[in-house]
């Protein structure tokens, strides 16, 4: 299990991780899952596609609302959790580890350092996010 202060999270409640030099896993925080409540259905990015930081890389949807998810990095997707077609309510049970959303091969990986720390993720969230 990786530790949370591995991760690092934008102030649109995604979560990453890199998984080696070139590769990243994103998802959506615990706080953000609450927020959306029980969700229901999620559109992931096509593997092979490419996602850039801050652009729209899919939809996800809860009994309360429908909200766009947001890339934290620029790249090429290599791999979906393919469990939350069947299982999207996985997110809302285990969003840091079964829940992750894509994989992709970074393209810039230099933005990995604008996004924030742990501490500052929860600071901003205590700010009122």
């Amino acid at each position: 299990m990786a530790n949370n202060n591995e991760k690092r999270y934008t102030t649109e409640h995604e979560w990453v991780l890199q998984l080696d030099g070139n590769t990243a896993r994103i998802g959506i925080t615990d706080f953000a899952q609450e927020q959306l409540g029980d969700i229901v259905y999620i559109e992931s990015p096509e593997i092979d596609s490419q996602v850039a930081a801050g652009e729209t890389m899919g939809t996800i949807e809860s009994v309360k609302a429908a909200s766009d998810i947001y890339s934290p990095l620029t790249g090429k997707v290599i791999r979906i959790n393919e469990q939350l077609e069947a299982e999207p309510e996985v997110i809302n049970a285990d969003p840091y580890e079964a829940g992750w959303l894509i994989e992709i091969e970074l393209s810039k990986p230099d933005e990995l350092t604008k996004l924030l720390n742990e501490d500052e993720y929860f600071q901003f969230i205590k700010e009122g996010a």
